[in-house]
């Protein structure tokens, strides 16, 4: 019976040992992390991600108003260069060029691999839970800066035309005259307080890439490809989750953006410690 406690307690303080503090991240007195904007959840409206058809033909994803499921806390900026090299010097990121001088500029030339390896590594660091963001989280917090580009109407029966006027909108799109990251900040602030969302960085989610039908008024799907995920910036585009140089290839759709980034979610709620601790303690009483 002793050697059972002595085990029991040793497990306990194991749970109890995993790290709880960053710097970047320490909490405040509000009980939200530092950089981080609380936002409460309202109706938006939404266009669905991937590809859509009915009948058989290409048509734009619904356009819905949705409400997220609880408030957000989503970082006020994309991950910088000095953070993610703290991840790559702890042996937790892997380490990639990057073609700013500066540490204090968006991190970027990441892959969603990257992307989801660093947030492992601070919500290790933390003890608080952080994320990439859904498609729909992203949008919310986007507001007027994401755009809904929906093609104008065509005749269904006449794919040329429809094709005709996705060229004429990709062409249409002006492209960034900075292409290299620039300081956090630079592209304005939007309404919901979070910054640079209209600028020449774009930022992985965690939504895989899916294909629907339409017919009969409901949507079905088809096929759901994790392999690629959406990726949002100065417009939505898809890109193959291992891609960190997007004018290398792995486009799935449309322009490719000009450099990939990442900013992140962040779910104090949901403590790595707190489920560590709540793990350990179902394997004590089980035995």
């Amino acid at each position: 019976m002793l050697m059972l406690m002595k085990v029991k307690a040793a497990m306990l303080a194991g749970a109890l040992a995993t790290p709880v503090l960053a710097t970047a991240f320490a909490p405040t007195s509000s009980h939200t992390p530092v950089g981080v904007v609380p936002l409460v959840s309202a109706s938006f409206s939404y266009r669905a991600a991937g590809d859509f058809s009915r009948n058989a033909r290409p048509v734009e994803g619904p356009l819905q108003e949705v409400r997220l499921s609880t408030d957000l806390l989503i970082m006020k900026r994309q991950v910088t260069v000095a953070e993610y090299a703290r991840c790559v010097e702890d042996g937790a990121c892997p380490k990639v060029p990057t073609r700013s001088g500066s540490a204090n500029v968006p991190m970027v030339g990441v892959s969603w691999h990257d992307a989801s390896a660093y947030a492992a590594w601070i919500s290790q660091k933390t003890g608080i839970v952080h994320r990439l963001p859904t498609d729909e989280e992203w949008t919310f917090a986007a507001a007027e800066k994401a755009r809904d580009e929906a093609l104008p109407l065509v005749d269904p029966d006449d794919p040329a035309q429809a094709w005709i006027a996705r060229y004429e909108a990709e062409s249409s799109r002006s492209r960034p005259v900075a292409t290299t990251p620039q300081p956090s900040g630079t592209f304005g602030t939007n309404s919901k307080g979070l910054d640079d969302l209209s600028g020449n960085v774009w930022e992985w989610t965690d939504s895989c890439f899916i294909r629907a039908t339409l017919d009969g008024g409901r949507e079905r799907i088809t096929n759901t490809n994790c392999g690629v995920r959406v990726v949002e910036g100065a417009h939505r585009t898809y890109m193959t989750d291992f891609i960190r140089d997007p004018k290398a290839g792995g486009c799935a759709q449309g322009v490719p953006p000009t450099n990939l980034g990442f900013r992140l979610v962040v779910e104090p709620a949901r403590s790595v410690v707190a489920g560590v601790v709540r793990r350990v303690a179902k394997l004590i009483q089980r035995t």
